[in-house]
């Protein structure tokens, strides 16, 4: 399974089986996380048989069970942490997805704890949940890809890649970000102020990315 069949397949899952990640997976994982982090100045990390993560209150309430596996979204404080936790850890999402596993997005609703290093200057802005679901969890619905980008007369890359980021997850599914076409192929990326929109956008782009073809275009 390549990331942009990953983009397809995967969807937020919230019921674990406990099941450990094998070795090779976690190997996987950690290798990724490494190369992410010394691309944008991230600690991310893997937990492994954390039963007490994701188990408050506001975990509760959003029905996870059997997560004790996650992935610490740990960074310097920069004016982009936000948005290159959120790139970064899609990478991550997808990948996972390529190993049978599977994946939840969650900000705010867990437990900061000692199995977590977070330095000085450092913010822990999420968490991912990841292992083995005990289901696939269901696609959300999108709003229209007009409300996205205006693709009248655009190219197909532009399109592509916005179709991509349709499909991308988003803080209560809000979906708040736009996409512009500008001169010489540049494309500017935009999210409306809300809580977890750096992250949103960060995640967004990152779909486009692989729906576009980096080739295709640069960033404004």
């Amino acid at each position: 399974m390549t990331l942009q069949e990953a983009i397809l397949a995967r969807h937020s899952v919230r019921q674990y089986s406990g099941r450990p990640l094998s070795e090779n997976q976690a190997n996987v994982l950690r290798q990724q996380i490494a190369q992410s982090n010394a691309a944008k100045n991230l600690h991310i990390q893997l937990v492994q048989r954390d039963t007490k993560a994701l188990s408050g209150i506001l975990a509760k309430f959003l029905r996870f069970n059997g997560a004790t596996n996650y992935i610490a979204m740990v960074g310097h404080q920069s004016p982009l942490l936000h948005e290159n936790i959120g790139y970064e850890g899609e990478r991550i999402v997808l990948l996972a997805q390529t190993l049978g596993l599977n994946t939840c997005w969650v900000g705010g609703s867990f437990s900061r704890n000692r199995n977590v290093q977070i330095d000085r200057d450092e913010m822990y802005i999420a968490v991912i949940a990841i292992g083995h679901g005990l289901n696939q969890g269901r696609q959300h619905s999108s709003k229209p890809i007009e409300t996205f980008a205006d693709i009248k007369g655009a190219p197909d890359w532009f399109r592509r890649g916005v179709e991509c980021a349709m499909l991308a997850p988003s803080a209560m599914n809000r979906q708040d970000f736009h996409f512009a076409l500008l001169p010489n192929n540049t494309v500017k990326a935009t999210a409306r102020p809300a809580p977890f929109a750096g992250l949103d956008l960060g995640i967004a782009k990152f779909h486009f990315e692989l729906g576009a073809g980096t080739d295709n275009f640069r960033w404004a």
